[in-house]
């Protein structure tokens, strides 16, 4: 009687953990039912498709880092639809939702994608995090220095061995560059401004970042050659590596009224830089697997489109509304075969994702 007793208080003990260890990896997994919504666009009549309850806030990824998978089967991004911003896989096809994170401090535009897709990266407050999308499974990367804070973005280098980011104190900052795989870290440069935006060159030991909207320089992984771009005269927008990392392509935004926002394409090796297209006021823009085609937003208030623009040709195709309430937030982005754009829009509540076939407009490419 007493062996049966104990071997079933240690079983209720044993269950107990279970039950409460697989609860909390069951609130981990939440599913959700796909919320796409289908609609013409009152512009162009071409199909929309809102892939986001517009209830809840939802925004992908920074602009630079990766959302989508290669072969375009799903997606990540955050939602605050369970009280809190966390991170989500979205199946592309089926539109179902997979809570991926339990975090405190989440940081939307710091998630991204790890080469192999098997996991992804995202800062928890001050915690660079880890995550495995299968098991779920944790693991720290990177803290933020005590007496240091974050600068705003963070990306990881195209091996997945690093990630870059930024901390700041007393005025200065400091671009650091943190192990992955094995844990470690080292301050590539430091600077009198805060640095915001750092993104490793694709195929080269180099990084790319931010001083506001002021500037863009570029320092080596060993801290050398630590310098200034020479960029067109007025203020920076959006920039982007080339897929072969030997351009980087930014948004010139001028001073005077009457000048119009241009694409312009920057060779860092040779100091180089030049105009690709001048745009209808684009205040974001993206671009497709080989820089051929670019997809903007515009800021125009009585034609707040989402557009396309033909490098060859130089020539705009409206492909639908926005109508963002900040039009800086439409952010659109190409998915990696350039089929498809997203991006984001409050028009009808909170922000939400949207996707646009262009299969019509613009060739099918191949990510490198």
């Amino acid at each position: 009687m007493e062996d049966r007793r104990a071997a079933w208080s240690r079983r209720t003990f044993l269950s107990t953990l279970a039950a409460s260890g697989m609860g909390a990896e069951l609130d981990r997994h939440k599913v959700f039912p796909s919320d796409f919504r289908k609609f013409p666009d009152p512009a162009t009549e071409f199909e929309v498709v809102r892939l986001t309850d517009p209830a809840h806030t939802s925004h992908l990824p920074a602009y630079y880092n990766r959302a989508m998978a290669r072969r375009g089967g799903f997606l990540i991004f955050s939602s605050d639809r369970t009280g809190s911003h966390q991170v989500f896989r979205m199946d592309l096809k089926s539109g179902e939702c997979r809570q991926l994170t339990e975090v405190e401090a989440l940081d939307p535009g710091s998630a991204t994608l790890l080469p192999e897709e098997r996991g992804f990266c995202c800062f928890d407050g001050g915690v660079l995090r880890q995550i495995q999308m299968a098991s779920l499974k944790e693991r720290e990367i990177y803290t933020v220095a005590e007496g240091w804070t974050r600068c705003p973005g963070m990306s990881v280098t195209g091996d997945g061995l690093s990630a870059v980011l930024a901390e700041q104190k007393d005025g200065g900052s400091r671009l650091v560059l943190a192990g992955i795989p094995r844990r470690g870290a080292a301050t590539l440069t430091e600077a009198p401004f805060v640095i915001s935006d750092p993104v490793a060159r694709p195929k080269r030991a180099q990084v790319l970042y931010r001083q506001g909207d002021e500037a863009l320089w570029l320092v080596n992984f060993d801290g050398r050659q630590n310098r200034r771009l020479k960029t067109a005269a007025g203020k920076i927008g959006p920039a982007f590596w080339s897929n072969d990392g030997k351009t980087i392509l930014y948004l010139s935004l001028p001073e005077e009224r009457n000048r119009l926002n241009a694409i312009r394409e920057l060779t860092p090796d040779e100091n180089l830089d030049k105009l690709v297209a001048p745009t209808s006021q684009f205040v974001h823009f993206g671009l497709n697997a080989d820089a051929s085609v670019f997809v903007g937003a515009s800021r125009n208030k009585a034609s707040p489109h989402v557009l396309i623009l033909l490098r060859v040709t130089r020539r705009e195709l409206t492909v639908c509304e926005h109508k963002a309430g900040d039009p800086l937030m439409v952010a659109p982005i190409f998915s990696p075969d350039s089929q498809r754009i997203y991006f984001h829009s409050d028009k009808h509540g909170k922000p939400a994702i949207y996707r646009l076939q262009v299969e019509r407009f613009v060739e099918k490419t191949e990510e490198s």
